[in-house]
């Protein structure tokens, strides 16, 4: 495991680890071991190119709570809500945003109140995150996909739990 240096993360502890994914099977694997960590308040960033793997992930993630039913993208409706038994989830998109404030004005705030955030394309965000937060980062390793895992706050503990 390693420490890396993240500009402008506000939490005071960073533990990043990578994780190799083989095919959309793995990348599912992965939401669930996800998913059993996730509590109210916790956002999950995911970051990547486009196809990279970030709506399979929260797929996942979502499935392992027990939402039946599919999960898109949600690229056109910016965000998309999900009640399930033990969460209530909000999915985020956020490419097509021009300001950082247009979020908020979608119900960020309200959602990770309400439950958890899931966020792909949060650069926007900026430096503006604090608390638990766990940073999914996508990158292309050849055949399949490896992703970089940053926790914040007591992520870097509940990190210790999602396998290699």
């Amino acid at each position: 495991m390693t420490t890396p240096d993240h500009a402008g993360a506000k939490a005071d502890k960073v533990l990043g680890r990578m994780i190799s994914l083989s095919d959309e099977t793995a990348t599912l694997a992965l939401g669930a071991a996800i998913a059993a960590q996730l509590r109210r308040g916790d956002v999950v960033t995911l970051c990547g190119d486009l196809g990279a793997g970030k709506t399979t992930l929260s797929r996942g993630i979502l499935h392992a709570l027990g939402h039946v039913g599919p999960v898109p993208s949600p690229t056109f409706t910016l965000v998309q809500h999900y009640e399930t038994a033990q969460l209530h989830v909000a999915h985020f998109d956020l490419y097509r945003l021009a300001s950082r404030d247009e979020i908020f004005e979608l119900g960020f705030d309200d959602a990770r109140h309400d439950g958890a955030v899931l966020v792909e394309w949060p650069e926007i965000l900026g430096q503006s995150l604090t608390g638990n937060w766990l940073e999914v980062r996508f990158e292309d390793a050849g055949e399949g996909r490896s992703v970089c895992l940053s926790g914040h706050g007591d992520w870097v503990e509940r990190l210790q739990a999602i396998g290699d």
